[in-house]
């Protein structure tokens, strides 16, 4: 059916009245993104076991539904992605576009490009230059083979070919790095550096070719180019010098709290990004630089941004992008590559690509003294290209720089250069000898405690304060100073905002949460808090963060456990509880963080502490806490002693010892009974003027003994080991219906654990090392499947 544009209309008045919405703009619309969703999250799926990143199967699925595959097909063509709606198609891919790219601009933090150091600068300029030379050479014999090329100009078409050959996708990059388990290593720290310098020089290198092409207009002059560039230029310094300051008196008055007036700024900055994008497309520069350039002025500092970011970036990045992803595969049609020469210039563009970014990067690393490995490993990450890379091609392709088989070869060099990049690190980068070694050396055993505590935010870290200082000895010696690692856990996704968490890392591979996220209130608090409790003096805080999908969170806690010989690691449960009025509202922080919390306890080289939170929180610098050890038997109760015993020596922290006894028959192993036993002696001994202790006779009501403990708010801190109990315990334990419904906890901690009960004080449940040895929680349920 032919169409005339002018009188295409919105919507139909539906198959009742004869009409077929695919006929019309808006239906049509819908069932494109439908498909467009659908497929790019197929594929996304299909290719997640590989390792690939999201942007890999979104240029797929528009490869896919162009003329390459599906679109060969008349009839799909005519029904599902007719000429006529190829304008509305593009116009609300380009919306997204437009919002993407302010995003980027509102991630990218100019203070931490110019603060990453002469590093990851060289890295850069050998990443971008040495490529972009080789691609003038490219540039001159595609010229010569691909028939038309040559009606383009020299300089708007070098420039082209430079930069989608000397690009290097930021964003993508950072997904990449989060999925290989790099981004807080050396090797991820000035990747990511060296990625934000190329980014930076690649808008400015395309803005420069945008200014040449002219649209292929035959009348295009350089006095045209120079004064579109002068006209960029003056935009520019027009939006740093009003625009800035306007943005943060505004970001200032959208954070005082008044909800109307934070709605008005928000809405005025989004028609912001509308404007200033108009203002560059009236200039003759694309319409995006002017939404890149209007978030970097937007402040870095505060919650303005962030508050932007959780308003638009979804539906940006989930719904709009991948529209652009189909727009571009509808233009690239890979049956143009066609001849054996074609191929052949396929194969010279993408070893060109490699060869000049890996080999500059990997020169300039080595000078820099950056392992072989490493060195390597750099120059393929930096060859990532992407979302930026189809940017550039696009625009090419709409200023007619580009014809369509240059088009083809060019995305087909960026979609391959990308898929390789995960395989190809995973083969070099690969643990040194000595760093094996070094994880397999047995811990040393010294006098400072070090603990690995994690933390999720501000509540954690209240509460971990407290449970910290409570360990805190006011003797004058060395050997009672405790060093604490604060591992704070944040979950990577796919979503743009997690980039910025990676961009300032510090050089040891292990970032500081002070310099990591500022303009997050909740960060924030974090680090307000572990700095001023960092100068009471007595306590080391080393502050770390790890960035990582929840399923792979436990394996950057492991590491940093062996690397730091840490004795102890200190989690946080998955809930919490706060009071609403007269009522105990419980907050539950997914079951993806219970995962966490249980793969490290099966695989940590150390013993592990779980901490249930009920309002721990600091009271006038520890002026007075009640901790209660409730004692049954077993390694894990043993272990807990032990950590109890250090909180004795605070003056403001009274703890009592509650030991549950067996008075008859009992199939208890004697030699437990025997280290029980014993633990028990060395605590009166050593602790029986500064302790209370107490024993109880373990009896039928055993469950309601315990919670009477917890309910009677006599403590504001039980400590409880977590499994391996006496067989006759075990079996009174497990009579209990809620023994289940936190196994990780064990079966005594879950109980004290469980919401309803009205237990008023927080639990630490503690396991002993459990590395290499028989899971915990199988060992109880054979104990209970014998009773």
């Amino acid at each position: 059916m032919d169409f005339n544009v002018s009188s295409i209309k919105t919507s139909s008045d539906g198959i009742w009245q004869g009409e077929n919405p695919l006929h019309y703009a808006f239906p049509l619309l819908i069932i494109q993104t439908t498909l467009v969703v659908f497929l790019s999250r197929s594929l996304t799926f299909l290719l997640k076991p590989l390792q690939q990143p999201k942007v890999v199967a979104e240029i797929l699925a528009g490869i896919m539904l162009g003329p390459s595959a599906f679109g060969r097909s008349e009839v799909f063509t005519r029904w599902i992605f007719p000429t006529w709606s190829t304008p509305i198609l593009e116009s609300v891919a380009s919306i997204g576009l437009l919002f993407f790219l302010f995003l980027v601009g509102l991630e990218l933090d100019l203070k931490t490009i110019r603060k990453s150091g002469k590093k990851a600068a060289g890295i850069a300029f050998a990443g971008i230059s040495l490529p972009f030379v080789f691609g003038i050479g490219v540039a001159f014999l595609l010229r010569k083979v691909i028939k038309g090329v040559d009606r383009v100009g020299y300089g708007e078409f070098f420039i082209f070919i430079g930069v989608s050959l000397s690009i290097t996708a930021f964003p993508v990059l950072a997904r990449i790095l989060a999925e290989l388990r790099l981004l807080t290593t050396p090797v991820g720290e000035v990747a990511m550096a060296a990625a934000a310098f190329n980014d930076v020089a690649a808008w400015i290198l395309l803005a420069l070719a945008v200014a040449l092409a002219g649209g292929g207009k035959a009348h295009h002059s350089p006095l045209i180019s120079l004064w579109v560039l002068l006209s960029g230029i003056g935009f520019v310094v027009f939006m740093f010098i009003i625009v800035r300051p306007i943005m943060n008196w505004m970001a200032r008055k959208a954070s005082c709290g008044h909800h109307i007036v934070e709605e008005t700024y928000i809405c005025l900055t989004l028609a912001g990004v509308m404007l200033f994008g108009f203002m560059t497309d009236l200039i003759g520069i694309h319409a995006i630089f002017g939404a890149f350039i209007f978030g970097l002025t937007i402040p870095k500092s505060g919650d303005f941004g962030g508050r932007l970011i959780l308003r638009i970036e979804d539906f940006v990045s989930g719904l709009l992008l991948p529209l652009y992803f189909a727009s571009s595969g509808i233009k690239t049609d890979i049956t143009k590559i066609h001849s054996l020469g074609s191929w052949g210039l396929v194969v010279l563009v993408v070893s060109t690509a490699c060869v000049g970014k890996v080999l500059g990067t990997f020169i300039v690393g080595m000078s820099y003294s950056i392992p072989v490995r490493e060195a390597l490993t750099l120059g393929i990450l930096m060859n990532t290209k992407g979302l930026v890379e189809l940017i550039v091609l696009n625009i090419g392709k709409e200023k007619k720089v580009l014809d369509d088989e240059t088009f083809a070869i060019l995305v087909v060099m960026a979609l391959f250069t990308t898929f390789i990049t995960t395989p190809a690190v995973m083969a070099i980068h690969k643990p040194s000898i000595h760093q094996l070694q070094l994880e397999k050396t047995p811990k040393i055993k010294e006098n400072n405690l070090r603990i690995l505590a994690c933390i999720r935010g501000p509540r954690d870290a209240r509460s971990l304060i407290t449970l910290i200082e409570s360990l805190r000895s006011n003797k004058n010696t060395n050997s009672s100073i405790t060093k604490l690692y604060v591992m704070q856990l944040v979950e990577f996704s796919d979503r743009l905002s997690s980039i910025v968490m990676v961009q300032r890392a510090r050089k040891n591979g292990f970032p500081f949460i002070g310099r990591v996220l500022r303009r997050d209130d909740t960060t924030d608090q974090v680090t307000t808090a572990f700095e001023a409790y960092s100068q009471l003096g007595r306590v080391k805080v080393r502050p770390t963060m790890a960035i990582s999908a929840l399923p792979n969170l436990h394996e950057d806690i492991i590491h940093v456990a062996e690397k730091k010989r840490a004795e102890i690691i200190i989690l946080p449960f998955h809930k919490h509880w706060q009071m609403e009025g007269e009522e105990e509202m419980e907050i539950h922080a997914g079951h993806g963080w219970r995962t966490v919390n249980e793969k490290v306890m099966r695989q940590a080289p150390c013993s592990v502490a779980v901490l249930v939170d009920r309002g721990l929180e600091v009271n006038e610098i520890m002026n007075s806490m009640r901790v209660c050890i409730v004692f049954f038997g077993g390694a894990d109760c043993r272990k807990a002693i032990e950590f109890g015993s250090r909180m004795v020596e605070h003056p403001a922290v009274r703890v009592t010892l509650v030991r549950f006894i067996q008075n008859f028959g009992s199939n208890f192993d004697e030699v437990e009974r025997t280290l029980d036993d014993t633990t028990i002696a060395d605590f009166k001994i050593r602790w029986d003027k500064q302790t209370v202790y107490d024993e109880k006779e373990a009896s039928d009501e055993l469950v309601e003994q315990v919670l009477a403990i917890g309910k009677s708010g006599e403590f504001e801190l039980i400590i409880v080991g977590k499994g391996m109990f006496p067989q006759y315990i075990m079996a009174k334990l497990f009579e209990n219906p809620s023994t289940d419904q936190h196994s990780e906890l064990g079966p005594m901690a879950n109980i004290l654990a469980s919401s309803g009960k009205e237990i008023k004080s927080s639990v630490l449940m503690i396991q002993q090392q459990a590395f290499g040895c028989e899971n915990t929680k199988d060992v109880n349920s054979k104990v209970a499947s014998q009773c």
